[in-house]
């Protein structure tokens, strides 16, 4: 057969050139990607319990936003180490939008600090999506401990110094450290009880297995109004608008204390802008709903929202505040 002289046989591509048009292949199908996501079954991973605050705000957010995005979002509980266990499930996980953490100031804020060995990098392992929601702590009581107010508790816990005990949902969690903290800036000493979530560990101050409890409102605000424990401060520096006789550490005997939960969505380091985007919005318009807002609202939560640069930066914040809190209490991980 006659091959014409510039009838050369097709010869490979150099390599260089081989990988620059994979990369741009590559990119150019990087938008498609975001635009199908999601495509199957969210998860929220979960660091508390069944009940708790984090647990609460996860359920209330999933529901619109699942309907929205036309997709189930389910809710999985994995509860350790005051957040680490679900945070490092979260941090393993593909970087696809389909795995995402309700992140705390436990796993967020304190763990960072208090923990020396983190098996995670709360900056650089994750990316944040949105912040939800935020619930002051209230200091709960036994019933059967004679004391009536923050002054009390005090005078209380420097005669008997190191035989109070508090509980709380786990190491690292806003429980553990407003006992730190209140013992630091009170002159006093407790014992800390941890517990495996926050129910358990509410539940034992209402039986009097441990004798106080510093927990997020919506797990205390029940049961301080029907009696079963004595409810003798909030975390706040003022009062509450939906609780305003309730009187705040702060004016208490204490000025300056304050301790407040916050929860937002994070996803593995590495996912996707566009993915991220679309989930700050959805979220953002699922804190905007009437009922949304109402039933967060009743239960003791003040709604956070906003985009994803001012999470960022809110949660580099919360590590700085909570590592010279860790610093001048000489908190630990026991």
């Amino acid at each position: 057969m006659h091959r014409s002289s510039f009838d050369f046989p097709a010869a490979p591509l150099p390599a260089v050139l081989a990988a620059a048009l994979s990369a741009t292949a590559l990119f150019a199908a990087a938008p498609a990607l975001a635009q199908a996501w999601p495509a199957k079954p969210i998860r929220f991973i979960v660091t508390l319990a069944p009940g708790s605050a984090s647990d609460i705000v996860a359920r209330l957010s999933g529901e619109p936003i699942s309907k929205a995005l036309g997709q189930p979002v389910v809710v999985e509980n994995r509860v350790g180490g005051g957040g680490v266990v679900a945070a490092e499930f979260v941090m393993r996980a593909p970087p696809d939008g389909y795995t995402m953490l309700v992140g705390s100031i436990a796993s967020h804020g304190i763990n960072p600090a208090l923990m020396t060995k983190i098996p995670y990098d709360a900056l650089k392992d994750f990316a944040p999506v949105v912040s939800l929601a935020s619930s002051p702590n209230v200091l709960i009581a036994s019933t059967s401990l004679p004391v009536k107010s923050v002054k009390d508790l005090i005078a209380l816990a420097r005669k008997r110094p190191g035989e109070l005990t508090y509980a709380s949902g786990g190491n690292g969690t806003s429980h553990h450290m407003g006992g730190e903290l209140f013992g630091m800036m009170s002159g006093t000493k407790m014992s800390h009880i941890p517990f495996k979530g926050s129910p358990q560990a509410v539940g034992a101050v209402v039986s009097g297995e441990v004798a106080l409890m510093f927990p997020n409102i919506p797990n205390a605000m029940g049961l301080a109004k029907a009696g079963k424990v004595r409810i003798l401060g909030v975390t706040t520096p003022k009062r509450l608008s939906f609780w305003p006789e309730l009187p705040t550490i702060a004016e208490s005997g204490l000025p300056g204390y304050e301790v407040i939960a916050w929860f937002g969505l994070f996803s593995p380091a590495g996912t996707p802008s566009a993915v991220i985007d679309r989930m700050n919005a959805e979220a953002n318009k699922a804190l905007a709903i009437p009922a949304v807002r109402e039933s967060l609202m009743t239960q003791g939560f003040e709604l956070m929202g906003g985009t994803v640069a001012e999470f960022a930066a809110f949660v580099r914040s919360e590590i700085d505040k909570w590592a010279k809190v860790v610093k001048a209490t000489g908190a630990k991980a026991e």
